[in-house]
């Protein structure tokens, strides 16, 4: 007997449709599309669940549906509940690649090679999902894909992180073959109660409690060549994005916010670096800041503060490892800041978001590490 689906008068508040670009704090629901066939493989019925959230099932029938950020963290935190499944966000993740990014993913399976693909997911991912980012870099004979969330009073990060991490190990396998792997895979979080899950699919070291979640791999892999190049393809698909890009109609701002997550993070949040990401002089970005109301300062601040809150709520990190990861000169400064944005110091924040959370931290467990790493967070 088939389910009988709910139906929400209020639905079109939280799920909406388009043919066009993703609206900012609206996410694809391709990413997403196992979270029913997942529940019901964990004995749990999707219907009612999904309704919680104001969602139905029909809403999972058609990839280019759209759906609120805060609401697929909620979900999928609450699928990880439900279930009692601590790795549920990865094994949504493991079900999708590199076409649930719809046409950036397209343009990357046409690309000529691993590094254009990779650096097409860096320039274009805000297409599919404005409130994430990639970026791309390269130490030596390392190279890191890191992703980040730059939307912030996102609750319930981590299956949210670890879904996206596992799409870019498929994105990684997709593009470079079975004979890829990862030196090691980073988590911005701390460890689960269950790690062979992860350990089974990744087939890499772990490191958790890390300031990032991200793949390093060897940098020899980004000259690949693709043999699903395809220059007609290719072409079609840049058009396609380029169209999705400007119905976006975004400004210098919003493409900061993207950005600056990464850069500040990796120390190169310095004005010019930025100025030449968004394709402007530096007088030029000034201007166009103040004429939207804002500064360079006063996003890469925003943008510090983000990171700062995520780190504290999902790591154990200490204050001076995160005041190091934002660029502080040490952690009193970092911590003068974080007062004037909250109100409070780091530490007394983190005890009070864990009080209210219920969070228990889960145990410290050894993590496998190639002394051969970039010495960034090793």
């Amino acid at each position: 007997m088939p389910t009988r689906q709910i139906r929400n008068p209020q639905r079109t508040a939280q799920m909406r449709k388009s043919g066009a670009s993703v609206p900012m704090g609206m996410l694809r629901v391709a990413t997403t599309m196992a979270v029913p066939a997942l529940l019901r493989e964990h004995g749990v019925d999707p219907v009612p669940l999904l309704a919680e959230f104001g969602l139905e099932l029909a809403d999972y029938e058609d990839p280019e549906n759209r759906i609120r950020y805060s609401t697929v963290t909620r979900l999928l935190d609450r699928c990880t509940e439900v279930t009692r499944c601590p790795h549920f966000g990865l094994l949504v993740g493991q079900r999708a690649g590199t076409s649930a990014l719809g046409a950036v993913g397209f343009l990357m399976q046409s690309s000529p090679t691993v590094r254009t693909a990779l650096e097409i997911l860096v320039r274009h991912l805000w297409v599919h999902s404005p409130g994430a980012a990639a970026n791309l870099i390269e130490d030596g004979s390392f190279a890191t894909l890191a992703l980040s969330v730059h939307r912030t009073g996102l609750e319930g990060l981590d299956p949210y992180l670890d879904m996206g991490i596992a799409i870019a190990c498929n994105v990684m396998r997709g593009l470079c073959g079975h004979h890829w792997e990862a030196t090691e895979v980073r988590f911005a979080h701390v460890p689960p109660r269950h790690l062979p899950p992860f350990r089974k699919f990744f087939q890499a070291p772990l490191r958790f409690d890390s300031g990032e979640t991200a793949l390093v791999f060897a940098s020899s892999w980004l000259d690949n060549p693709l043999l699903s190049a395809d220059p007609l393809l290719h072409t079609m698909m840049q058009q396609r994005v380029s169209e999705q890009a400007s119905l976006a109609h975004d400004d210098v701002a919003s493409q900061l916010r993207r950005m600056l997550p990464s850069l500040v993070t990796t120390h190169s949040d310095a004005l010019a670096v930025a100025a030449k990401r968004v394709g402007l002089a530096t007088r030029t970005l000034n201007r166009r800041l103040a004429a939207e109301g804002t500064s360079y300062l006063q996003l890469r601040e925003e943008a510090r503060y983000t990171i700062a809150r995520q780190l504290l709520t999902g790591t154990r990190m200490p204050a001076n490892q995160i005041a190091d990861r934002l660029g502080y000169a040490n952690a009193s400064a970092f911590t003068r800041a974080f007062r004037q944005w909250s109100g409070k110091a780091p530490a007394e924040w983190r005890a009070l978001k864990a009080r209210r959370s219920g969070r228990v931290s889960g145990s410290v467990l050894p993590c496998a590490t190639d002394p051969r790493l970039p010495s960034r967070d090793r």
